[in-house]
């Protein structure tokens, strides 16, 4: 605890000369953006007086023109007429007043245009002033970034040996008190954890397959309660469970009579019963809860009047709410320990396919605390969901209202979600084929990303940072890149902060049709420490199911 202490006050100052250094490149930043707009609308000002004097400066050679062209004629006809001679005399005298206008216009086009090159140069140089700042900058973020990834590697390795210390403690413990409700979560992977995003592109490859599939794979979940499992549910009508380890199918679930187009696994099982659950969704208008080490079934929820889609458990209170969407149209809330829909959200015109909650508050210090569902409304939790009717519904679980509608997406929403640290940013993929991120305060989309060829089945948010992603998003966990897997074989990665071209695309075989229905990223240990790994135990994959019945990790 010492060291600890110790890390984070260091880490505490860093963060401290970081936000000093953040504060006055602002100041600066922001000066020179100053100028440099000052100096473009200058430079636009006068850019349109030169088109003005241009303009007129054209018009004038015109009429010269005209004008010369009349005294020709005039000349042609002059037979010792007085009256056309002095006629011609005027011509000239205007034609004179015309060229003298013109030579003024030339002179002050050449003065704007030594104002413009002086402009320009201002300009250069605001810019080598700008490239020297940033240039300092990423030298000290570099050197900090350097630092707290040290401390970052020393407490997770720390965490780690707590963990496995915790669990050895629990298996212990199952036979003492297994109801036992104070033991904290173990997630896939850990919230302030994040990963570099050009390693991954440049040393990722395929590393295992998992086959027993008779149809498409559509969805899959990572757990990590007493052993590293993956489950997945599929168009074959079963569930079935897997050990990443040895890619080995350890159990299987066939009681469904038609698919299964969701999986989950119920912390709030483990952490209050100590058993292995996993909760599943099926066009049998069921969700279903089963126990994979015991091999049965546990309870059935039936209340929905047609197929059951997207289903996703509470962030707050250890998952003992399940929210499903339905092609019924509605999103029913439920109560996992006593079995018993809560909520009925009603509001879509078409079928529900996804369902997420936002993430838990920085307020609910306990994971585990066991508020009314009433106060859970109160605290600010809603529910988003996507559907066949194109949009993304906001609600709140409380009143079950309808908070806000999302207009935007051309075909159905196929995959919505809350990012893991932040409740206010929805990300969403289409059958539209485009992914969109959507801000809950202004109720406006922010971005769109474009690339995919064929529906988009599901999206997340990584951990991953690239390179240059900024070192206080970092610390706080957040990652800049999300993901999305497609029909059209890909899984495209996307920096949220533009809409330029995707980052990287994985499309393991070119040669095969394998649609991509689901995707998970995972956090395994490696075999193997490789080289200037600086002992990471960890490394971060990804995890997908196919149209053929396949599941692939990628790492």
């Amino acid at each position: 605890k010492k060291s600890q202490n110790n890390l984070q006050q260091e880490l505490l100052k860093h963060l401290a000369d970081i936000e000093l250094l953040k504060r006055e490149f602002a100041e600066k930043e922001q000066q020179m953006i100053e100028q440099n707009n000052e100096v473009t609308k200058s430079l636009q000002e006068k850019d349109e007086q030169i088109d003005r004097l241009s303009k007129q400066n054209n018009t004038y050679q015109d009429e010269s023109k005209q004008l010369i062209l009349e005294i020709k004629d005039l000349q042609l006809r002059i037979n010792n007429n007085d009256a056309i001679a002095t006629e011609i005399d005027q011509l000239k005298r205007q034609t004179q007043n015309k060229n003298d206008e013109m030579n003024t216009l030339k002179q002050e086009i050449q003065l704007k245009i030594m104002e413009i090159v002086e402009k320009e140069e201002r300009i250069r140089q605001l810019e080598r002033d700008i490239e020297i700042t940033k240039k300092d900058f990423n030298d000290k973020e570099k050197q900090s970034i350097k630092i707290l990834e040290e401390n970052n590697l020393k407490l997770l390795q720390h965490s780690q040996v707590l963990s496995e210390q915790s669990n050895g403690q629990n298996k212990k413990e199952d036979q003492k008190q297994p109801n036992n409700r104070d033991i904290p979560p173990s997630p896939a992977l850990p919230v302030s954890t994040t990963f570099n995003f050009d390693t991954f592109c440049t040393s990722s490859k395929s590393l295992k397959k998992f086959s027993g599939h008779t149809s498409a794979v559509n969805s899959i979940d990572y757990s990590t309660f007493s052993g590293h499992y993956i489950c997945s549910g599929s168009y074959d009508k079963t569930i079935r469970v897997w050990d990443i380890e040895t890619t080995k199918q350890i159990q299987i679930f066939n009681e469904h009579s038609n698919c299964v187009n969701c999986v989950k696994f119920s912390t709030y099982y483990y952490y209050n019963q100590r058993r292995n659950v996993i909760c599943s969704s099926s066009n049998d208008k069921t969700i279903r809860f089963w126990d994979f080490k015991d091999n049965q079934q546990l309870q059935v929820l039936n209340e929905h009047t047609d197929t059951v889609w997207g289903i996703e458990f509470s962030s707050f209170n250890g998952g003992r709410y399940l929210c499903s969407g339905s092609y019924d149209k509605t999103i029913r809330l439920w109560d996992v320990e006593t079995s018993k829909s809560l909520h009925v959200f009603n509001g879509h015109t078409n079928i529900v396919l996804c369902v997420d909650f936002s993430p838990l508050q920085n307020n609910d210090n306990n994971y585990y605390t066991r508020n009314s569902i009433g106060v859970i409304g109160g605290n600010g939790y809603t529910i988003c969901s996507g559907s066949y009717d194109n949009t993304i519904c906001v609600w709140d679980i409380e009143t079950t209202k309808q908070l806000i509608i999302f207009k935007g997406h051309e075909n159905a929403v196929r995959s919505a979600k809350y990012g893991s640290n932040e409740s206010n940013i929805l990300l969403s993929g289409s059958s539209d084929k485009s992914v969109r991120l959507w801000d809950i305060r202004s109720q406006k989309q922010i971005q769109v990303f474009n690339g995919h060829t064929n529906w988009v089945m599901s999206v997340e948010y990584s951990p991953f940072v690239v390179n240059n992603g900024n070192i206080f998003n970092r610390l706080r966990g957040e990652s800049n890149i999300i993901c999305s897997g497609s029909r059209d074989n890909t899984i495209r990665f996307w920096d949220i902060r533009s809409n330029k071209k995707e980052l990287h695309v994985i499309k393991e075989d070119k040669n095969e049709d394998n649609e991509i229905l689901c995707f998970k990223f995972l956090l395994l240990k490696r075999n193997e420490k490789k080289k200037n790994m600086k002992n990471r135990d960890y490394s971060l994959n990804l995890c997908y199911g196919s149209f053929k019945g396949s599941i692939h990790i990628w790492g």
